[in-house]
């Protein structure tokens, strides 16, 4: 039923939109561009619907219930990347006329080398960004439907590569500023009716938080990836077949697709060594990492507000406006917009922590917003509500991968290989049957812990690369290099020990977990000192005039 009446009419009017794009389409710069004819406003709009990724429409909310107060410090982050963006790369980015980011830095430093491992860099960004916003989708369709996890990753896998190939960019952009306006709408009203119709207890709670200590009620939960529970004293659970059994203090194994039920007034277990939601400190507006609050909130902001300035799926867009100071607008009013926005997940989260802590247990937290509905209303109008946000978060699902789609397809086929539209089009089917296989196995994984991952990378490679190569002439392509590999190595290295490695002790844990504070200046040390020792070509001084004087002003 939820799929008939949420999702369905979102993805035939994703695939409509892209039938639509397939008569504008002849040029490879059509398909990565929209041959630079979008206007700011509507730029703007499809900035912000690509922008406000699950990571944005479920996810803020969902580490609010698990994390606390602090989590909102993520959107801080990612509005305040813009703000960056519009002061140092928006407008120089379009007056570059390149199509991709690749193309940007073979146009500035002439180096081919350099091009290919921007290319590469893309990829690790994209697919790392990408495989989060399927894995979610198939959360959220087999909470809310019941279907198994593999049918939400395929249906969005299979709409966004048709639409993708169907239309490009232009199709893209349509997509994206429809569904920014319907997320809009679809996150703001049920948050209304939710904070109408819970009544003054809950609301009181939501600011007044306590700790998730006990069950109030029986509580069934469904279990969507592995998870050990460390039960704190004897605990009567009863399985999906209704036998109870009694199980002592310790640790517990649950299998994912386990169903368990837990009675009232049991002792709620930790989950995965984690903090119980409402514990001291919940309240307080710090990211609670490892018990270093403000060094985890520094990681974080450091990494979404420089790696704004470097994501691919971002820059392109400025490449689809007609001159640079329409780029600069596109920027200015994308602020706007993601302003707007970002004031309603926090409601979620608040209520989230009274109404649905159990989640915490199941590390599914990102499905909150979604299962809100039902705890405050079980007839007609929780599931009218329950759809309506199911259709939002797959329009935030389907516009981000979009996006992100492009530009991976884009750096194979354009900057890795020398194809045309065939071969773009070809590249973006498969492409997404390969994220798709990715996104499969990774239900266990926080869609926020992906996503910052993400963002880290591009902050680390791009950050310094567009700064540098925008706004200091000394650049030379061998210290560019250096700079992305070693920001490219260094974080992929931090990420996979953080994934597969050993436990860490204090801080050195932290800066291994989100190691934006460190690898950022690293690359840019190192992109300064590889360049100090060089000389930059001949021409490097006309390439910064084209990026820096007025759009019509000819540089020879």
């Amino acid at each position: 039923m939820i799929v008939a009446f949420a999702v369905l009419p979102v993805v035939l009017m994703t695939l409509l939109i892209g039938v639509r794009g397939v008569a504008a389409m002849r040029t490879t710069s059509d398909f990565l561009v929209a041959s630079r004819r979008i206007s700011p406003v509507l730029n703007s709009a499809a900035v912000s619907g690509e922008y406000l990724s699950a990571a944005s429409f479920l996810g803020v909310a969902g580490m609010v219930v698990k994390d606390g107060i602090g989590a909102l410090w993520y959107p801080v982050g990612f509005t305040a990347g813009y703000v960056a963006m519009l002061a140092l790369v928006a407008a120089p980015m379009r007056r570059s006329g390149a199509l991709t980011v690749p193309d940007f830095a073979e146009a500035r430093l002439g180096s081919p080398a350099l091009r290919r491992l921007t290319a590469i860099a893309v990829l690790v960004i994209g697919v790392v960004y990408l495989v989060p916003q399927f894995r979610t989708a198939g959360l959220v369709l087999s909470v809310v439907s019941g279907t198994p996890y593999w049918v939400g990753v395929v249906i969005a896998g299979v709409a966004v590569s048709v639409t993708l190939a169907l239309g490009g960019m232009r199709a893209a952009t349509y997509v994206q500023a429809f569904q920014f306006v319907l997320k809009l709408v679809l996150l703001v009203v049920p948050a209304i009716w939710l904070l109408a119709t819970v009544g003054a207890g809950v609301r009181h709670e939501a600011v007044h938080p306590v700790e998730f200590t006990h069950f109030s009620q029986d509580t069934a939960v469904t279990f969507e990836a592995d998870v050990t529970l460390r039960l704190r004293e004897p605990t009567q659970i009863r399985n999906a077949e209704g036998v109870s059994h009694f199980y002592p203090p310790g640790d517990l194994s649950v299998g994912s697709g386990t169903r368990l039920e837990f009675p009232a007034g049991a002792a709620v277990p930790e989950a995965n060594g984690g903090r119980l939601p409402g514990a001291p400190g919940w309240e307080r507006p710090l990211l609670d990492v490892d018990g270093y609050p403000l060094l985890g909130t520094l990681s974080v902001l450091f990494a979404t507000v420089l790696g704004t300035m470097g994501l691919p799926h971002v820059i392109m867009r400025f490449h689809t406006t007609p001159d640079g100071r329409s780029a600069r607008r596109t920027a200015a009013i994308t602020v706007c917009l993601l302003s707007v926005f970002y004031l309603v997940p926090g409601i979620y989260g608040l209520l989230g922590k009274v109404l649905v802590p159990q989640l915490y247990l199941t590390g599914a937290t990102d499905t909150a917003v979604v299962a809100l509905p039902s705890q405050v209303d079980s007839g007609g109008a929780g599931t009218a509500f329950t759809g309506l946000l199911t259709a939002g978060a797959f329009a935030a699902f389907l516009a981000t991968s979009l996006g992100l789609l492009l530009v991976i397809s884009g750096a194979t086929a354009h900057d890795l290989m020398t194809g045309g539209l065939r071969t773009l089009r070809t590249t973006v089917l498969v492409t997404a049957a390969g994220v798709v296989l990715l996104a499969l196995p990774a239900a266990p994984l926080d869609a926020d812990v992906l996503v910052t991952w993400a963002f880290t990378v591009a902050a680390a490679t791009f950050c310094p690369l567009l700064v540098l190569g925008i706004w200091w002439p000394r650049l030379t392509a061998p210290g560019a290099i250096a700079g992305v590999l070693t920001g490219l190595v260094t974080v992929s290295g931090s990420i996979l020990v953080a994934l597969f490695g050993p436990p860490l002790p204090g801080w050195f844990a932290v800066l291994v977990a989100r190691p934006a504070p460190w690898a950022v200046p690293l690359a840019f040390a190192v992109m300064i000192a590889g360049s100090v020792r060089g000389r930059p070509p001949s021409w490097a001084r006309a390439a910064m005039l084209r990026l820096h004087l007025g759009d019509r002003v000819g540089v020879p």
